[in-house]
């Protein structure tokens, strides 16, 4: 921190003394600039250490601290014990989660043991039976089949997942395509336990599976990475369906399909428009339709809209299902109707697909 106690130290014995003129002033400068720029530089300094810091501690908390993945059933594993060849071999995970070893008496729970974790574990066992005295035994699990993550609903290659490290919820997205385009505004990913508690060689479950729901705009924007939340071996990440609603016609601002926050909002005529930015100025409002779908027919019905009255209070507004197209012509467009509905669909249908807008 920067102090003028030298400076005044020096100033109020002389001010009597010296005549205040011009090569006092430039003294006095020079003295302040020589305590300054010190003081100066060592904040600087200072200040970009702690921006360092910062981005070192922010990367640090993106990545998913070391850990690795606990054996499963149904896992190939390499046992080999330095120097006695005899005891090296490959041994499969049972269902029951135990494993054979030739000289050992009964089977061995392996199930929720981490590598690093079995190697002790078989090294105390080979000292119990008085196999080797002093053992050094590694373990690598050469075929990993216990660990998957099934990856299902609104994602462009939903199947199933081998964790062989440490992986991230948006590593699980990425490797599973994307979302696809009629993806909801969340992601649920359910667990059936908590891997935190498999680490003492049983094979923990939860009696009710744990549930956790992240919201995708919180996941890609916010750049939290308290929500890229650790995926584990028989997690099963879906997200839902959502809706999409289409607004087409050249009197929208922004033709186009509106994918709904989650499955089930209700979405509106006015709301439909208010997310394409509004109505051109030569849209024929009060001549608006709805195009929905009829399942028992396999045809649309046609629901008229009268917008410019839903506008001035003087009409209700009409709510709007997922696959609804809201058609708005504009002063040229008013015989769209009479030359039928097929043309709106087959526009509607080949507009581009819009996430995450709100009125």
């Amino acid at each position: 921190m920067l102090t003028i106690g030298p400076i005044l130290t020096f100033w109020y014995p002389v001010r009597s003394r010296v005549k205040f003129n011009f090569q006092t002033l430039t003294l006095l400068l020079f003295m302040l600039f020589a305590l300054v720029l010190p003081s100066y530089s060592q904040q600087r300094d200072s200040t970009s250490r702690q921006v360092n810091e910062k981005i070192q501690s922010l990367a640090a908390i993106d990545r998913v601290k070391a850990r690795e993945v606990s054996v499963g059933t149904g896992d190939l594993l390499h046992i080999e014990v330095f120097d006695v060849p005899e005891l090296t071999r490959d041994v499969r995970v049972g269902d029951t989660g135990e494993f054979s070893y030739p000289l050992i008496p009964g089977r061995i729970s392996a199930v929720g043991l981490t590598p690093y974790q079995l190697e002790e574990k078989m090294q105390r066992l080979l000292i119990e039976n008085g196999l080797v005295t002093h053992p050094q035994v590694s373990v690598f699990v050469k075929e990993q089949n216990s660990q998957g993550v099934s990856v299902v609903g609104a994602i462009q290659k939903p199947m199933v997942y081998q964790i062989v490290r440490p992986t991230t919820l948006l590593e699980i997205l990425s490797n599973a395509g994307g979302i696809s385009e009629d993806a909801g505004s969340i992601v649920i990913i359910t667990r059936g336990a908590n891997p935190s508690d498999a680490t003492d060689g049983s094979n923990a479950s939860s009696p009710a599976p744990q549930i956790i729901t992240i919201r995708l705009q919180d996941l890609l924007e916010s750049g939290d990475p308290v929500y890229n939340i650790p995926i584990y071996g028989g997690d099963v990440v879906s997200l839902p369906k959502a809706g999409i609603v289409y607004v087409t016609g050249a009197g929208v601002s922004q033709p186009g399909g509106y994918v709904l926050q989650s499955h089930g909002d209700q979405i509106t005529a006015l709301r439909a428009i208010a997310l394409a930015h509004g109505m051109s100025g030569f849209a024929r409002a009060n001549d608006a339709v709805i195009f929905r779908p009829n399942p028992a027919t396999g045809q649309n019905d046609i629901i008229p809209v009268h917008l410019g009255k839903i506008q001035n209070r003087k009409a209700e507004d009409v709510p709007m299902k997922a696959k609804d197209i809201l058609y708005v012509p504009d002063s040229a467009g008013r015989k769209i109707l009479a030359r039928g509905a097929e043309a709106a669909v087959s526009v509607g249908t080949g507009l581009a697909i819009y996430r995450g807008g709100n009125p």
